[in-house]
């Protein structure tokens, strides 16, 4: 599963999901950029962990992933300082929780932008690099709710369902070009998005923490458990590798079987 000769590029790779799956790109070899928001010294030693660690080049771009030309400026950026973009994980995401009729417009966009237009616009910056050296990883972070839906989120759960249609859509413009797209859709996983979303589920159902965590986050999970950041990223990893090569427009559940009822 070497990816020694490939340079990734995973939005929201400050934190969480998407810093587990640069880690486990990096372990193997893969030059990284990191994106993302936070702490600068914090993300500047995750950058500098990830070149101690495993030896491979690492780099980062504060874009903002709800403006297009940031986006492209990225891309750009990535493949000029690393050589190319080989892989590219749409990782970045935020969650708002509010019944519809009092969530506000600018959440709205602001979801719709950062968690489904910008799959779209790195996707766009991306695909002729790899179409020229004819091999190509997408990787897109859905979730649970690209397949089902829940109350209260009405950005989250029309973003991922885009985002599901998107990746089929590439799937099939990119199969013959050595280009995979794939989604991976976790459950509920244990990180900073999960834990920001609690405050606002309690408010909006009227419930305890305990409560929001047990009878609302892994109510739908029969396994009872959160997935780990871990385990998404040894998914996303497999999903890079040649032993992948030929599943493309998958959207892989891992979601301790919420979505099989």
């Amino acid at each position: 599963m070497s990816l020694k000769t490939r340079n990734a590029l995973v939005t929201g790779s400050t934190s969480g999901i998407g810093l587990a799956i640069a880690r486990a790109l990096a372990k193997e070899g893969a030059n990284v950029c990191l994106n993302g928001f936070g702490d600068a010294a914090a993300i500047e030693a995750e950058r500098a962990g990830l070149e101690k660690d495993f030896g491979v080049r690492a780099i980062y771009s504060g874009a903002d992933m709800s403006k297009p030309a940031e986006i492209a400026a990225m891309v750009k950026e990535a493949e000029a300082k690393l050589g190319s973009v080989d892989i590219l994980v749409n990782n970045a995401g935020i969650q708002f929780v509010s019944p519809v009729e009092d969530f506000p417009v600018e959440k709205w966009d602001q979801i719709i932008a950062i968690n489904m237009s910008s799959v779209f616009h790195a996707v766009r910056a991306a695909v002729p690099g790899m179409k020229a050296r004819k091999w190509g990883r997408i990787v897109n972070t859905a979730s649970a709710h690209s397949l089902v839906a829940s109350p209260f989120k009405s950005a989250y759960v029309t973003a991922k369902h885009g985002v599901a249609g998107f990746n089929k859509t590439m799937a099939l413009e990119l199969a013959t070009f050595g280009i995979t797209s794939n989604c991976i859709s976790p459950g509920y996983v244990w990180t900073p998005l999960v834990e920001k979303q609690i405050p606002d589920t309690m408010k909006a159902r009227n419930l305890s923490r305990d409560e929001v965590i047990n009878n609302v986050l892994l109510t739908a999970q029969p396994t009872k458990q959160f997935v780990t950041v871990e385990q998404v990223a040894a998914l996303a990893l497999f999903l890079c590798s040649d032993a992948a090569s030929q599943i493309t427009g998958a959207n892989i559940s891992m979601d301790g079987g919420w979505t099989a009822a």
